[in-house]
């Protein structure tokens, strides 16, 4: 959907991006690559489809995709 502007489930285009928000603890849907709070905090933007509600899930920044390889490593 973030590519497409589509949903792959019901073919909607009314698309919604929902940001993580980074001055609030806890807040969003977030992967965190240490065991330090607050730190190594990627955001997982959300995207929902209006018509039917389907979720994606992605880190939109590539450097903190990077991050993530790092921390977790390859595992295909």
């Amino acid at each position: 959907m973030k590519n497409t502007g589509k949903c792959p489930k019901c073919g909607g285009t009314h698309i919604i991006r929902v940001p993580d928000n980074a001055r609030r603890y806890g807040s969003g849907n977030n992967i965190y690559t240490s065991k330090v709070t607050l730190f190594g905090k990627i955001p997982v933007i959300r995207y929902v489809c209006y018509d039917c509600g389907y979720v994606e899930n992605w880190v939109e920044n590539h450097e903190e995709c990077s991050e993530l390889l790092r921390a977790f490593g390859s595992h295909t």
